[in-house]
């Protein structure tokens, strides 16, 4: 409960330099009297000023300094909430806005509208709309609860019933739900960025594996066309060698012809050497006719006995020779086609050799072809370090969708709260289950004032209004007197109410000329009657002209007059 105890003023609207103070503590009823202009009614646009920013009547900012001083306009009002005393100060030249509780200034944010919500929705828990429904019932700048749109009807009612929470939960909720969607789409955009290196990667890798296979492949195909090189120059030496084995078949009398040959040769040399000898002697026997020796004469038939048989000899080694030159030219024949047959096995050995340093080099080649294939097959340094990365990619991928999950989740849970604090959710089962409680309250104090009607609100808060006869009415069909009952019934209805929730319940209770023109006699008894049944510690004040007719009705008298151009209020 709001226990209002003061209310302070100076050089506010007619005001002066000396403070104005109002006990709101002090009686369960008082009349505030006075003539026009003298100030009585400042108390609310005070009240107004100090607690909202805003005065209660369509008065200019700074019309509400005083217009003599024209500076130091300041409202202080005191009020206590449970066991904390606060004290609300705000001013106009020089600007000022404070809050006190326990004598202790409330840290102030940077900003006047987050100070002011935090006056409003932490300490008072209402708003300006909600206290000029329920604490004050003015005839001039009041709006009928009957005349509010439905957005602001509800805003009062969220108050009463302590249920404004919901809206400002929903209020949090949308932020939370956006801020939900932000961090799905977040996640959807890191996991899609996220999928698209990965498969950038699988890409690279697969054109890494493909080249690597393409060049494993090609040094593969490259041993096979080697080997099969390899293979054919072996066959190629094996025919050679075949070859050569046939021809080293036909030659293998090759030592037995040079021996034969060395032999000829041999013997022509010794028969060369017999035929010079005969030759010789022959030629001695036919030169001389004594030995040169012993002198003796050579008679002619030892000198031709010598001579025949010289020549002889020589016929015969000249025949034996002539055999000779045959065998000669035989086996020089067969030397030459011996030679003819190595010269063939030689060209067959270039060429073996040949092959055989085409396969060594061949074999070189499929070394190192080799080499590069165990260096190509273990060499995965590049691909280690991209499949690393692809790991890590699916572990970011994985990490993002757990995180949308439980966005996603959260989302959920969410929309299920959405559908709850819906207008047409949890608060509508709270207004539903006090709609009918509202209504008894109305109609109830409708008939206190001498007027019988049913009234109703629905879920909605339209008004459903039909006289005894059930014809049905509309608010503005109502005179200005009936108004006024409907006016303060929904007052009352909202203060008991309030009490009931304990929500925005107040001690303070202000009426402004109420009784002045709207209501007839009978509603001013009845209302009366009503206010002096109150029993809640409510301190009601009656703003009026008609002092001289109600002031024995109220236990307290406030007379504001004004001297010297400044109000004050009478000793």
């Amino acid at each position: 409960m709001i226990l209002f105890e003061k209310v302070r003023y100076q050089n506010f609207l007619s005001a002066g330099n000396v403070w104005t103070e109002i006990d709101l503590n002090r009686s369960p009823n008082t009349l505030i009297v006075g003539e026009n202009g003298a100030g009585k009614s400042t108390v609310l646009d005070a009240l107004c000023f100090c607690l909202f920013g805003k005065p209660f009547r369509k008065i200019n900012k700074p019309q509400l300094v005083n217009s003599v001083n024209e500076k130091g306009a300041l409202v202080e009002v005191e009020f206590t909430i449970g066991k904390i005393f606060y004290k609300v100060v705000r001013g106009i030249k020089p600007a000022s806005f404070e809050i006190y509780a326990n004598d202790q200034l409330v840290n102030q944010t940077a900003s006047v509208r987050d100070y002011q919500d935090y006056l409003e929705n932490t300490i008072l828990k209402l708003n300006y709309t909600s206290f000029t429904q329920i604490v004050i019932l003015g005839s001039s700048t009041f709006i009928p609860f009957m005349q509010l749109p439905a957005n602001q009807r509800r805003e009062i009612i969220e108050d009463l019933l302590d249920i404004k929470i919901f809206t400002v939960m929903n209020l949090l909720l949308k932020e939370k739900t956006q801020e939900n969607k932000v961090f799905i789409n977040d996640c959807k955009y890191e996991i899609d960025i996220y999928e698209e290196k990965l498969k950038v990667h699988l890409q690279y890798i697969k054109d890494i594996k493909t080249k690597n296979d393409e060049r494993l492949n090609s040094i593969k195909a490259e041993i096979v066309k080697s080997e099969s090189s390899i293979s054919e120059l072996n066959k190629f030496i094996e025919q050679k060698n075949e070859n050569i084995q046939t021809l080293q078949g036909k030659i293998t009398d090759q030592d037995s012809v040079k021996n034969k040959l060395d032999e000829i040769k041999k013997l022509e040399s010794k028969f060369e050497t017999k035929i010079r000898k005969f030759k010789k002697e022959i030629a001695f026997y036919g030169e001389n006719d004594n030995c040169p020796t012993c002198l003796q004469v050579l008679s002619e038939d030892l000198k031709k006995e010598n001579i025949n048989n010289g020549k002889s000899k020589i016929s015969e080694i000249e025949e034996a020779m002539s055999q000779l030159e045959s065998e000669l030219t035989k086996n020089n024949e067969r030397l030459l086609d011996i030679y003819e047959i190595n010269e063939e096995i030689s060209l067959f050995l270039e060429d073996i050799t040949d092959k055989n340093n085409q396969i060594s080099s061949i074999n070189r080649y499929v070394k190192k072809l080799n080499a590069d294939l165990q260096t190509e097959s273990t060499d995965t340094g590049s691909l280690k370090d991209e499949n690393k990365k692809v790991r890590e990619l699916k572990d970011a991928i994985e990490e993002q969708e757990k995180r949308r999950e439980e966005f996603v989740n959260e989302k959920a849970v969410l929309d299920v709260a959405g559908e709850l604090l819906k207008d047409k959710g949890i608060k509508t089962q709270i207004v539903r289950q006090y709609i009918p409680v509202m209504n008894k309250l109305i109609n109830k104090y409708l008939a206190s004032m001498e007027f019988f009607v049913n009234f109703e609100l629905n879920e909605n808060f339209e008004e459903v209004i039909k006289s005894r006869h059930r014809d049905e009415f509309s608010y503005t069909s109502f005179s200005e007197g009936e108004k006024a009952r409907l006016n303060i019934a929904l007052l009352l209805t909202w203060r008991a109410i309030a009490k009931m929730k304990n929500s925005v319940h107040t001690n303070l209770l202000i009426l402004d000329e109420v009784f002045d023109s709207s209501l007839d006699e009978v509603g001013v008894e009845s209302l009366t009657k009503i206010f002096h049944e109150f029993n809640d510690g409510t301190n009601l004040f009656i703003i009026s002209h008609r002092g001289d007719v109600l002031q024995d009705k109220f236990r307290s008298v406030i007379k504001f007059e004004k001297v010297k151009n400044f109000s004050r209020i009478a000793a």
